[in-house]
């Protein structure tokens, strides 16, 4: 049986993105912080793990990225979901709001909502948790933004559905646990890798890529540890790394770097339909 941790409170966004991949009936493990996921992994109290990496309007997630540097898990998956946001309360209370609670980049996300209706927007620890805290605290004026999910958890009733200022609001979740995925046709391959302090340093290892014309799809800088103004990089790159190329280009960026770490090559997953409709409007400009 798969058992799948996450964190937040059940109904956070990383649950319906389990429930997503693994089915409903998936047997999910909620963890307070991204460090007992990990724990809970390595002490195999859990099959896999599912963190947010990267969100299509926020950006890069950078703390399941520096623990991946840190622990011998690999990536064996990707979820892309999408993030709709839903205004909650206790039932009945629809028409009295004042007061809305949610995690700081729900809030952020929903702001032309809540400006539109005079909202007070007040942060909170998570959306899963506000829905939470609300269920156990009832308060007229007091609404939340969490997910549909969390509506059923805790009985709160949906006022709104689709709070969020743009539609075009994905999160990209991996999956992590210990051992490789299979290779499939369609592979992504993700490593991360410091560079020596020299003028090409960069470009040399980002070159092994570009001469065998393999798409480099994430680039992301984070400061090294234990190295002041020193810095690691996360690169994801089309293909898996038994192919011949990539293989290739892997030794070729291993000679360049002062140190890479495989972190997994693994199934890319569907890009939304909007991806797609956008592109082609890009080309149609």
């Amino acid at each position: 049986m798969t058992i799948v941790a996450f964190q937040g409170e059940h109904g956070a966004f990383s649950e319906e993105a389990s429930h997503q991949h693994f089915g409903a009936e998936a047997n999910t493990v909620s963890c307070q912080t991204f460090e007992e996921l990990f724990a809970t992994l390595d002490e195999d109290r859990a099959t896999v793990g599912v963190v947010p990496v990267e969100n299509s309007a926020a950006g890069s997630i950078n703390k399941a990225s520096d623990l991946l540097l840190n622990h011998d898990l690999r990536i064996q998956g990707e979820i892309i979901t999408r993030v709709q946001h839903n205004l909650l309360t206790v039932p009945g209370n629809g028409g009295k709001i004042k007061q809305v609670r949610s995690h700081t980049q729900a809030l952020a996300q929903c702001e032309e909502f809540l400006n539109r209706h005079g909202y007070e927007a007040v942060p909170w620890y998570n959306t899963a948790g506000s829905a939470k805290d609300l269920a156990q605290c009832p308060q007229p004026e007091v609404a939340v933004i969490a997910s549909a999910l969390a509506a059923r958890i805790y009985g709160l009733e949906i006022v709104r559905e689709n709070i969020e200022d743009t539609n075009y609001n994905y999160t990209r979740f991996l999956i992590i646990g210990k051992g490789e995925a299979q290779q499939t046709r369609d592979s992504k391959t993700s490593i991360v890798f410091a560079t020596p302090h020299n003028p090409d340093g960069l470009s040399a290892c980002i070159s092994e890529l570009a001469d065998r014309k393999i798409k480099l799809l994430r680039l992301v800088s984070r400061p090294r540890r234990d190295y002041p103004w020193q810095y690691v990089f996360y690169i994801d790159f089309e293909g898996h790394w038994r192919e011949p190329d990539c293989g290739a280009a892997i030794l070729g960026l291993v000679n360049h770097a002062a140190f890479v770490k495989m972190l997994g090559s693994y199934p890319a997953a569907e890009k939304p339909i909007e991806d797609s409709y956008a592109q082609k409007t890009l080309l149609q400009v």
